[in-house]
């Protein structure tokens, strides 16, 4: 629906089973496979997907920690780890190394950009804390 109703493309399909995190979406603050999430089930909700993320005159605070730290290579999967990583610093602005991991878990990068995904993380709960 999101593809092809409303052309927003961030949130790909890869797996088809929400098991990769490339179709995350947040509905109603909250992550969900978009591959497998019913959009009548969304009728009503608030829905935030990467283009929204954004304002026109800036990047969100996330979205520079990810360019800043070179957290992708291809980009397939940067969307989902981009809305997990909101969703993160939304419930726990500074998270342990072990909580990252834990919770980011869910998603996969197939490049193996793991190290610069963990330290755009952490910058970007830096860069949310001088907001």
């Amino acid at each position: 629906m999101l593809r092809d109703r409303f052309a927003l493309y961030g949130a790909r399909e890869s797996c088809g089973q929400g098991l990769c995190g490339c179709c995350t979406v947040l509905v109603d603050r909250h992550a969900v496979s978009g591959c497998l999430y019913l959009a009548a089930f969304a009728d009503g909700a608030d829905i935030l997907t990467i283009e929204h993320l954004a304002t026109p005159d800036r990047l969100d605070p996330v979205q520079e920690a990810f360019i800043e730290a070179g957290a992708f290579q291809c980009g397939f999967c940067t969307p989902g780890f981009v809305l997990m990583t909101k969703q993160l610093l939304d419930a726990n602005p500074d998270p342990s190394e072990e909580e990252i991991r834990h919770y980011l878990s869910g998603n996969l990068c197939r490049c193996g950009s793991y190290p610069q995904i963990l330290d755009a993380v952490r910058l970007a709960a830096q860069k949310r804390k001088t907001i």
